[in-house]
């Protein structure tokens, strides 16, 4: 979705074309998560002036359009500065420079904001603010935002008191729906208000020297949690502002020795992929913070007096280096995490599974290990590749387990108001963390009395924040948004979750050191899959490449990967492709077999083959002719059909085996189709709204 980025220098001396470099550099590295729009805004030459430029289309468009200024004086430095910019996915308003982002208040840009999300009351806010003689001049509904600070700002000339975080307060209480969220305006100059409620938000700092503590205090507001109303106010009018009176505490972490402000760099932004190459020292905001950043400081208020959240904010070390959100010496970032898959599957391993004493141990679960063998079910819920990693090993959990599970696509499960009960335990998979109905779905959960379990890719972000327990898959940035390692890291973490849970059943021994002795041979069989890509190339280019529609067909274990190769082939080749369940084919989807209906079948040597063969024979009895993906060795297939072999594992991880090529095949697909590999139309890599 949106990418949000903002730079602040303290008396860190910056030209003006060095801070629209850092800023749209920072959009750069926010591209993945899908944009149609970019802009950014800075100070002008004129006190109180503030410059906005915004295009339709990528970075670069906007980097050409700031090239042409040529009446901006670019080498003009600022000892203190701040400016902002934001990569746009259209939600309310076709894409163009007026619906870009930044959105200002007025002609005179007396305040500007950048928003990640959706604000769902933004028509009843619209209308209250248009009656009140605010002009609007585009269809976002971002805009409201700034013109309800220029209203609160406007209503409130008279008082002398009011800090920009009381402002901004006043605007987010009368907000209602998911946003993080940068204020920049020309009546606070050099300072910067941020906050955020269901979308990410961090905050980077930069220093000579090193921090003095690893915390912030939070600056908790002494008045009632509700802004007083108008006293003549109407149905429908906004709130009036009282000025609160706050327990100041010093910002000590930015403090120098003697006690003095120092040189300081902050950097705000939606993912840290944006921050690393400037600092690895970050602060996550959680929702209902509102940071305040003036005079080289940082503090964080709360919207709201003691809501039971923690007092200090942890300053953490980011553990992920640039070299992996480049693209090295590949052609895409897709192409670079298909082939980053042996490492990624046993970085998902190391120092989990003991391959000597047949033994997984997974810390982040240990303490609640009793608690999940004792309930009555397992509830599997995520989106799309999350989803189909769900389903790949819902059979190895209820093998192992004993315990029934279910898979619930997160946006159905809260349409269906799905009863919950406090001793299910409810599993979370979201690659980012930060996935809207996930997390929205944990919540309904948590409200229930449900055990909250996360597996994410993204130390600190939401669902590994207020899940009870988890497991990090630590498979590495993942900057494609068709998601490739991130599924195989996602299947193996929920595979070491199935083997320890069922650690107290010895029936289950023989089993469990088959799968792990499997998990140990996985990193070279993957790079045996890798080896073919050329023979996949040529197959995608004269077999596939021309037709306009596909479909994959497999049962058992391989339903989830016929899912999930549909998936990736139309996300990023835009070709219409649909997974089948080889069992479900006379039920239906034999009616579109024939001779010209390109199909591919799973049939690898497990419980299931005859089945799957009985499959491919009513397929080839109506002139079909199937790709099959089969194991190495496996000569019963007919020397003449086209195969793509594969090594042979034990069944519940052979999906991990099976994929690869199928990520292979809409990877050159997607190339030879001439389209944007990384960044599909339409498409975003964090879906943060619902």
């Amino acid at each position: 979705m949106c990418g949000i980025f903002a730079y602040l220098n303290y008396l860190t001396e910056v030209d003006r074309q060095t801070i629209a470099d850092i800023l749209t550099n920072g959009l750069k590295r926010l591209e993945y998560r899908g944009y149609d729009s970019a802009g950014l805004a800075i100070d002008g030459d004129a006190d109180k002036e503030v410059l906005i430029y915004k295009e339709v289309g990528k970075v670069a468009s906007l980097r050409k359009l700031i090239e042409e200024q040529k009446q901006i004086n670019w080498n003009k430095t600022f000892v203190s500065h701040c400016g902002m910019a934001h990569t746009r996915w259209a939600t309310h308003g076709q894409p163009s420079p007026t619906n870009s982002h930044p959105h200002r208040s007025d002609p005179k840009n007396e305040f500007t904001v950048v928003h990640n999300g959706i604000i769902t009351n933004y028509r009843e806010l619209k209308l209250v603010l248009e009656k009140k003689g605010y002009t609007f001049e585009s269809e976002t509904d971002t805009e409201a935002i700034a013109k309800l600070a220029k209203y609160i700002w406007d209503s409130q000339k008279g008082n002398k008191q009011l800090t920009f975080t009381d402002l901004v307060k006043g605007v987010v209480k009368e907000l209602e729906g998911a946003f993080a969220m940068i204020f920049k305006s020309v009546h606070f100059p050099n300072e910067v208000v941020a906050t955020r409620r269901g979308s990410p938000l961090l905050i980077g700092v930069k220093t000579p020297k090193k921090l003095k503590v690893d915390f912030v205090d939070v600056e908790f507001g002494g008045i009632a949690e509700e802004l007083p109303r108008e006293v003549d106010a109407a149905p429908g009018s906004l709130s009036s502002l009282e000025v609160p009176k706050l327990r100041r505490s010093e910002s000590r972490a930015f403090l120098s020795e003697d006690g003095q402000p120092q040189q300081i760099e902050y950097f705000l932004a939606s993912d840290p992929s944006a921050v690393v190459e400037h600092t690895k020292t970050v602060l996550y905001l959680l929702d209902d913070d509102i940071a305040h950043i003036a005079g080289g400081e940082l503090h964080i208020h709360r919207l709201r007096r003691d809501d039971g959240i923690s007092s200090i904010r942890s300053i953490q070390t980011l553990e992920i280096e640039l070299a992996e959100i480049m693209k090295g010496s590949f052609d895409h970032f897709m192409q670079k995490e298909i082939y980053e898959q042996p490492d990624s599957v046993v970085n998902t391993m190391r120092g989990r599974v003991n391959f000597d004493s047949h033994k997984v141990t997974l810390g982040g679960l240990k303490s609640y290990l009793p608690t999940i063998r004792r309930c009555r079910r397992i509830v599997f819920i995520a989106c799309g590749t999350s989803y189909h990693s769900a389903l790949a090993t819902r059979a190895i959990f209820e093998e192992l387990t004993e315990i029934p599970v279910s898979t619930e696509l997160a946006s159905d499960f809260l349409d269906r108001k799905t009863p919950i009960f406090r001793d299910d335990v409810c599993v979370f998979i979201s690659q980012s963390g930060e996935t809207a109905d996930t997390i929205l779905a944990m919540r309904y959960c948590l409200e229930r009395g449900a055990l909250c379990v996360g597996v994410t890719n993204t130390v600190g972000s939401s669902i590994s924040r207020e899940s009870h327990c988890g497991v990090h898959i630590n498979a590495g940035p993942e900057i494609g948004v068709a998601s490739t390692k991130a599924y195989t890291s996602q299947y193996i973490a929920l595979v070491m979750i199935a083997i320890q849970l069922s650690e107290d059943r010895t029936s289950m021994t023989a089993r469990r050191n088959e799968i792990i002795d499997g998990l140990h041979a996985l990193p070279d069989q993957i790079k045996e899959v890798l080896a073919i890509d050329q023979e996949l190339q040529r197959l995608a280019r004269e077999v596939l490449h021309k037709e306009k529609s596909l479909l994959i067909m497999g049962r058992g274990f391989q339903n989830a990967t016929c899912l999930e190769g549909a998936l990736k082939i139309k996300e990023v080749s835009y070709m219409h492709s649909e997974g089948i369940l080889a069992g479900e084919l006379k039920h239906g989807p034999l009616a579109l077999i024939d001779e010209n209906m390109p199909v591919i079948l799973i049939m690898t040597r497990d419980s299931l083959y005859p089945k799957v063969r009985s499959a491919l024979e009513q397929v080839t009895a109506r002139k079909g002719q199937p790709i099959i993906i089969c194991n190495t060795g496996d000569d019963a297939i007919n020397p003449e059909s086209k195969t793509i072999r594969v090594p042979q594992t034990i069944d519940c991880l052979q999906g991990l085996l099976t994929i690869i090529p199928l990520q292979l095949l809409s990877y050159h697909l997607a190339c030879l189709a001439g389209v944007d590999v990384d960044f599909p139309r339409n498409l975003a890599k964090s879906v943060t709204v619902e």
